[in-house]
Order: structure tokens, then sequence, then C-alpha cells
């Protein structure tokens, strides 16, 4: 591991605050796995040690940062991704054309629909800045020779002159993260000895004081890169005679190649084509009998299922809000049983004879399933597996990581907290992970379902919207609605709060103060 990344290490533990309101609480729930101080990363921002060009060019000297429209032209590294991202477009609105011939759509005043101005990519006033960092050592089980990953998180903002010289910035809506592995197993510490995925954890848990290092120079080489995301709100359309209010947000991977030293466009974990497995019925039969086998049932159980890349899109839409009822807006919708009927899409892929046959022989192999035990869990993993299926569950608009609003001048001018309730629900699970890493242990890599946390922070979240307290997801058998579903049974309200129905047809609800 590099000596700057021990410098982020170190200053996740020392500054582990949340830029929010309830400040105290969440930097409590990201302590020692997220980087999300403001001051911190306002810092690591402005001394260009973490710029997006430092890390990819780190022998360019700057003056300072690098702007929109000198990064994609002068880092030969990012080339292939403003025309991969121009083409997704380019569908995205021939589609929209054809779905609504009546409403005009463009970037700018005057259309139905707004489109993100892809002039930005192109903008002197407009650069990415650090929003922050996220240990992702959960996903160890990816990649277990790099320990999981760590997480970049850049910002797109523009900057506009004010009268007095200086500059204000307006936050964009667009992310862009640099995924690096979490440690490169060629590198030795000081002593000599090699850097383990149980050292790299205990940098992220540790408390020691490493102050000083911070602004040090950071260059991780062709070996510690990844990927990268994006994630741009593609467009927003207001209510209208056709259709609700509806924002788009656009989901693209650019897989790191050493060989050609390039970002090159690569299918997204999980997100399943859709469209294309139910148009291809030997494909449909593949995906089918791959996924109910019982070891890929269970990691898929488990939260931990890699799906093979010819099941997979390269890009995915995700509208929102999506809502709980099954519906088009979803990314498995017309998989399974009684979904999509009269669509002309044929038999589903998964009818629930198939998945109740493939629990029993799951269970008679002695496969101790955790989260799916009924066809309605299966199908609420089969959404929240997906990248598009996730990003629409319990998040900010699109978002789970926004990022932190150093920029603003006013707290009235940033957002309030930079993570979704997803996401800081799920700290303690990645937390639990880096501790057993921590301790020379095998950590448990599961997770529950997008919706609700683990069991494994029952205490700490109890009585929280994370867990059985105001607006968490509830199983509506708890209010005497009929059958309980075995896949959401453990999923409670709090004393004094009732689960009350937030869809027509779904068995999930919502905590609300009981009412007479």
């Amino acid at each position: 591991m590099s000596r700057a990344l021990r410098i982020l290490v170190a200053a996740a533990a020392l500054l582990g605050g949340v830029a929010s309101l309830w400040a105290a609480d969440v930097a409590q729930l990201s302590r020692g796995t997220a980087i999300t101080d403001p001051d911190l990363l306002r810092r690591l921002d402005q001394s260009d040690a973490l710029s997006i060009s430092r890390l990819l060019r780190p022998e360019r000297n700057a003056d300072g940062p690098l702007t929109t429209d000198l990064m994609f032209s002068s880092l030969p590294q990012l080339a292939p991704i403003p025309p991969a991202i121009d083409a997704e477009f380019d569908r995205y609105i021939a589609r929209y054309r054809a779905t609504y011939p009546g409403e005009t759509i463009g970037a700018g005043e005057g259309f139905d629909v707004q489109l993100f101005d892809r002039a930005n990519l192109k903008s002197p006033d407009t650069r990415f800045v650090l929003a922050g960092i996220v240990n992702r050592m959960d996903r160890a089980y990816v990649a277990e020779e790099s320990c999981g990953e760590i997480r970049l998180v850049y910002r797109l903002a523009r900057f506009d002159s004010r009268p007095d010289g200086g500059k204000t910035a307006t936050r964009l809506p667009m992310t862009l993260n640099l995924v690096m592995k979490a440690r490169d197993p060629r590198q030795a510490d000081a002593n000599g000895k090699p850097v383990t995925c149980a050292v790299v954890a205990r940098r992220w848990l540790d408390n020691g004081d490493w102050q000083g290092l911070i602004g040090s120079r950071f260059s991780p080489g062709d070996a510690m890169l990844d990927r990268l995301e994006t994630n741009i709100q593609v467009s927003v359309a207001p209510k209208s005679a056709l259709h609700d209010f509806r924002s788009d947000y656009l989901l693209k991977v650019f897989k790191y190649d050493a060989v050609t030293k390039r970002f090159e466009e690569a299918a997204l974990e999980n997100q399943i084509d859709r469209d294309r497995i139910l148009a291809d019925d030997a494909l449909r039969r593949d995906f089918r009998d791959w996924l109910l086998a019982p070891d890929h049932l269970r990691e898929f159980d488990r939260g931990t299922v890699l799906i093979p890349e010819k099941f997979l899109a390269k890009a995915t839409v995700v509208p929102t809000p999506a809502g709980l009822d099954a519906s088009a807006l979803q990314p498995e919708f017309g998989m399974m049983q009684g979904e999509g009927s009269g669509e002309g899409k044929g038999d589903p892929v998964f009818s629930d004879d198939d998945v109740v046959g493939a629990l029993k022989q799951a269970a008679a192999r002695g496969v101790d399933m955790q989260n799916i035990r009924s066809v309605a869990g299966f199908q609420r993993r089969l959404n929240d597996i997906t990248c598009a299926g996730c990003h629409q569950t319990r998040g900010i608009g699109g978002f789970h990581f926004p990022g932190v609003d150093w920029l603003a001048d006013a707290p009235s001018n940033s957002s309030m907290v930079p993570a979704s309730p997803h996401f800081f629900g799920d700290q303690l699970r990645r937390r639990d992970i880096l501790t057993a890493f921590a301790a020379g242990k095998r950590p448990d890599f599961s997770r529950g379902f997008a919706n609700r946390p683990q069991a494994r922070g029952s205490v700490e979240l109890a009585g929280t919207e994370y867990q059985d307290g105001w607006g968490a997801h509830c199983s509506l058998q708890n209010a005497g609605s009929g059958t309980a579903d075995k896949s959401f049974t453990s999923w409670t309200c709090a004393k004094g709060l009732t689960c009350q129905a937030a869809a027509a047809s779904s068995r999930i609800g919502m905590c609300f103060i009981k009412t007479r």
C-alpha cells in the first residue's frame, strides 16, 4: 500500500464526521469505513493530491485543478469515455422520442424533457471535485488478493466568477468514481513484509496520529487502478398527461486495461440485460438454469453472486422514483411469473414452481438460505442485486453517495447529508468485515436486501430509519395483512410504530406512528 493511501486510512479514523444536521450520529456509523469530513476533503482536493489528473498522470506539473475541457483531452486513459457517453445519450434520446413522440427533449430551457447538458463535460468552467472516499473491503470476495476496493468519489461542479474575483460553485448531477484496489499484493511495508489485508483494515480502523502526512503525493500506478464508474442524471421530465414526474440516471462502467492503458467500456456487475434475455429463448433458459443451481442460488441469497458477463448490460438507465409496486421501471420486471403479461414477451424466465423447487433442492443439499425463503424474496433479490435496482432502493434520487458538499458558502446551499439511508444502514456490516480482516479472520461477506440492513446491525441501528424506526421498511404481515412471508418476517417496527402499506400490491410497507 502506498504512503498516501495510508494517509487516507488514518484520516478516515481521525476525521470521520459527516457534514449534516445529524453529524455525530452518521459519523459514528461511517467511522473507519468512509472519509466524509468536509474540511479534509477540501484540503485534499485543493492541494491537488487526490485530483483525477494527479492520480492518473502523477508526472503532470499542475498550476491548479484540471478543468473538464482539458481533462478528457490531456489524459489519454480517459479518451474512450466521452464517445461512449455520447452514444448512450443518442440511444436514450431516440428511445424517448419513439415512446413519447409528442414531447420535446433537449438541453436547455424550452424543452418538455430537460437533458443533462453534455457541454459541461467540455467546459473550462467545470471540473470534478473530491466529494468522498469510501472503503469497500467488503467487496474482497470479487478479487481476494486485492483485499477489495477503495473508491474516490468526484462530483462535477461548475465554477462562476464573482465580482470580487472569487468563485462560487454549483454542484451538477454527475459523479465519477475512481475505483482502486485496496492493496497492491507486490508491495511491502517499511520492514519488507507484505502488506496484508489485515494491515490495510487496521489502518482504516486505527486512531493513530497520521495528521502530519496529509497532502503527500499519491501515485497508484497501473497495478492499483481498477475502473471508473459514472452516474449522470440524464434527464428530468415533469409530470404530464403522458407520465408522472420522472428523473432518469445513466450508469456506465469503464474497466482499466493495463495493456492499452485506457479505461475501456465494460459490463456493469450483475446488471442483467432484461430485454436481451427475454428476447432470446436459449439465453433465457441458460440464465434460469445458471442462477437456480444450488451453489449460485446460495451466493445469490448472500448477495455475493457474480453473474456471467453474457447475461449483462454495458449501460443502464435508472428511472426514479420507481415505487414498490412491480412495474417496467424495475430491472427484473417481466422475468417473474405474473409480470408483464400481454406485452408479447413470452413466458417468464422464472416460474413460481422453478423458484420453489430450487429452494427445496438447496435445502436438501444443506444450503441455509439467509434472505431468500420465498418467491417474493427471490424477486426482490433479483431487483436489488442489479446496479439499477440497488440505486432505486432507499437512494437520494439515483445516487447512494452524492458526496460531501464542501463548496457551498452557506449551509442553506449545501446538501444536508452526503449519502443515502441504504449507504448508512450498510456501514455496520462493512465495519464488521474490516474488523474481521484486522483480526486475521475470514469475513462474512453476506448482505441483506437493499431495503433493510442485516440483523448484525440491529443493536446499533435499533429505532432508527435504517432498521425499525420512523420511515424504515417493514413487512406488512406485522400489520395483520395476511399470511406471513418467510423472506421478510424479521422486518418489524419499533414499539409505538405500525407497518402501513406504501404500495398497492407490495408486501413491504413503512413504519409510521400508530393512529386510532
